[in-house]
């Protein structure tokens, strides 16, 4: 089906010339004009990458959610949420071309009405899907020079971090959202931590999802991992800060990790709603790097 749907899209985007591309993208191969004039962005990690790649985007949602976005929103057309598009601001627009994915998956369809839209989806590798958005984008906009010192430099700091994170034990992955825990496995929504740093898994036991399992004190208690790796959904949709209230209890405090201070909070707005973006990317292992130096 969603084979069927990408060859649809790419039919829309007219016939194939010497100035149209063809890149991957979450739905498969799809056909686009090269250098687009009017752009949409539905997705933030894609805004995230345009920004780092220097295209600037005519169009995109009312709350970006990250600071270091805002200057890429500035002066775009406000054209709906991630979760609901706007329409008609979007008809107002023009676009010749839409990025979406992530949270707009489901509006592809819906966007693809108005002009041709890729679905960039980024939902499991992380990093390694990151790269090849970044390639994609870098074709569509000519700007394949940009994107491939980007990637190398991405890939560079992905070693050291890896280097760096060597020995560093049994690592947990937990989001905690309020007063709730879940813990992410390797093959779930943050398990790329696990896989490109080859960060050793704590609980094997965990189930792969996108929301993760729900755990208790006493399952991280029991588990005694050496490392924390912190999400804080909370944080990360501009609530108040609540994971260190939330681990900070006589049960976490008795693990490993809190006792050598590997209770490692990361920036949650970049992993959580720009996941995959070059610069939501750099920042996460930038703090990865500094957690691990000297481990």
């Amino acid at each position: 089906m969603l084979r069927k749907f990408a060859f649809a899209l790419c039919l829309a985007a007219g016939p194939v010339s010497a100035q149209d591309v063809t890149v991957e993208t979450f739905r498969g191969a799809v056909t686009v004009a090269q250098s687009p004039e009017t752009v949409a962005v539905y997705d933030m990690a894609a805004l995230d990458t345009l920004e780092a790649l220097g295209v600037e985007v005519d169009g995109t949602i009312s709350n970006v959610y990250l600071d270091y976005l805002e200057d890429a929103a500035d002066g775009a057309a406000r054209i709906g949420t991630l979760f609901e598009p706007d329409m008609e601001a979007l008809y107002a627009l023009q676009p010749d071309l839409i990025v979406a994915g992530g949270r707009s998956y489901d509006k592809v369809p819906d966007l693809a009405e108005i002009a041709p839209t890729i679905d960039m989806t980024i939902h499991v590798e992380t990093l390694a899907t990151g790269l090849k958005r970044l390639e994609a984008y870098g074709a569509i906009f000519g700007r394949q020079d940009e994107a491939a010192a980007l990637a190398d430099a991405l890939t560079r700091k992905q070693a050291e971090v890896t280097e760096a994170a060597a020995g560093a034990g049994r690592t947990l992955i937990v989001m905690t959202n309020g007063p709730k825990v879940s813990a992410y496995g390797p093959s779930g929504r943050f398990g790329w931590l696990h896989t490109a740093f080859g960060l050793e898994v704590a609980a094997e036991e965990v189930a792969g999802s996108d929301h993760g399992e729900a755990i208790s004190f006493e399952f991280i208690r029991q588990v005694d991992p050496d490392v924390i790796l912190v999400i804080d959904r909370s944080a990360a949709i501009g609530d108040v800060e609540t994971a260190t209230s939330t681990l900070d209890n006589v049960l976490v405090r008795e693990t490993k990790a809190w006792r050598n201070g590997k209770v490692i909070t990361l920036d949650s707005a970049p992993i959580y709603i720009a996941a995959g973006g070059v610069q939501a990317l750099n920042a996460t292992m930038d703090q990865l790097l500094d957690a691990f130096s000297g481990s």
